[in-house]
């Protein structure tokens, strides 16, 4: 009988802690809410969706928040209410290019990569849309630590003073960086090349496969400078390996590159027809992050820097503008990329001859953001 007692009690206690457990853990997640994959890269590009993750139910008060499963990989997109809309995966790629590669595999949901990866996908056929802008600016060239080139003016005298092709590199061939840079000197009137056996080409363009190859390449000396995103030519300030030569704002002609376009937020047709509360939320939550990351800069430095292994005095640097808003000011940049990508050849199917409104309608959809920005 006492046996009998002791192991109800033992019941109860057992089905007490569950319930406890289960309250504290929130709502189960069901089998009708999906389970995602969605990609960023390590760079301070991608700030918003990092503070999103950390700061979680901060942003509650504002509709949507990422409640936590597994640190840094695993979270519940929630409503204001506490509903769960979809548990997200987040996935680290290289880069865009590889970012694009794994929609293509259907292996992919959302994303934040750079808009000209987005545009290589979309002229391949790559069932992408981009919903919004992630920031502006944040683009850099870096020379080898202890050079004295500084400005436009410089760069082009150092490319022309080489008695060999002046190699640039980049970390992935869809990259912002790499197409404005490079764009900028092609329409400069400098002859690239990605062929290293060309040697009649001013600049040969050098594709460093990752942005951790960045740093190595320059001190190994594999490249003269390097072209890439932010945080990456601050931390080589900081860590005294590399000097910050030129920033994308300054390329020629003046005043043509500020606020200049570079990452989005994008996602698969598929996921936008089968659950667009999934997309309107999130794009709510990068709209609410990224405002608090401008208005918080030091705090949403520190962030980003624990989440990627980086100083945060570097980061704190840094001049990017963070903004889901696809103005007219950044709709005429992406219409650059979309130019300078065809003046190099790199657009062959659904891009390559489409005029602006077309081109606009394949690559975007701003149907989310512009209810989130209405907010």
């Amino acid at each position: 009988m006492m046996k009998r007692i002791a192991c109800n009690k033992a019941l109860c206690l057992l089905a007490a802690l569950i319930t406890v457990v289960t309250l504290c853990a929130g709502p189960a997640i069901g089998s009708d809410v999906p389970k995602l994959n969605m990609g960023y890269v390590f760079t301070t590009h991608h700030t918003p969706l990092m503070v999103a993750a950390v700061r979680g139910e901060a942003f509650k008060p504002n509709g949507v928040y990422l409640k936590t499963l597994v640190p840094k990989q695993k979270f519940t997109l929630m409503t204001g209410q506490d509903q769960p809309l979809a548990e997200l995966t987040l996935l680290v790629s290289k880069s865009g290019s590889e970012t694009i590669t794994l929609f293509a595999m259907n292996q992919m949901d959302l994303a934040l990569a750079s808009s000209t990866a987005f545009m290589s996908g979309v002229d391949k056929g790559t069932k992408v849309k981009a919903l919004c802008p992630m920031h502006v600016d944040g683009l850099g060239m870096v020379f080898p630590a202890g050079s004295t080139v500084t400005g436009y003016d410089d760069v082009a005298a150092a490319i022309r003073a080489s008695k060999t092709p002046f190699k640039i590199g980049y970390h992935s061939p869809t990259s912002a960086p790499r197409v404005v840079f490079e764009g900028a000197l092609h329409n400069a009137g400098f002859k690239i090349t990605g062929d290293p056996n060309n040697a009649e080409a001013d600049i040969l363009m050098v594709d460093l496969k990752s942005t951790s190859n960045l740093i190595p390449a320059l001190l190994s000396k594999q490249v003269d400078c390097w072209v890439g995103p932010a945080p990456h030519p601050s931390v080589a300030e900081f860590k005294g390996v590399g000097h910050l030569a030129l920033d994308s704002r300054d390329l020629p002609p003046e005043g043509k590159w500020h606020d200049f376009p570079c990452c989005v937020m994008g996602t698969s047709e598929k996921l936008i027809a089968e659950h667009p509360e999934v997309i309107q939320a999130m794009t709510d939550l990068m709209t609410v992050s990224s405002k608090w990351c401008n208005e918080n800069k030091i705090e949403a430095a520190g962030i980003s820097a624990q989440w990627i292994g980086a100083p945060a005095e570097a980061l704190a640097k840094s001049a990017i503008i963070y903004t889901t808003d696809p103005t007219e000011n950044w709709l005429n940049g992406e219409e650059m990329f979309i130019q300078m990508l065809r003046s190099m050849n790199k657009l062959k199917g659904k891009l390559k001859d489409t005029d602006r409104p077309a081109t606009e309608a394949l690559l975007f959809d701003f149907t989310f953001v512009n209810k989130s920005l209405s907010h």
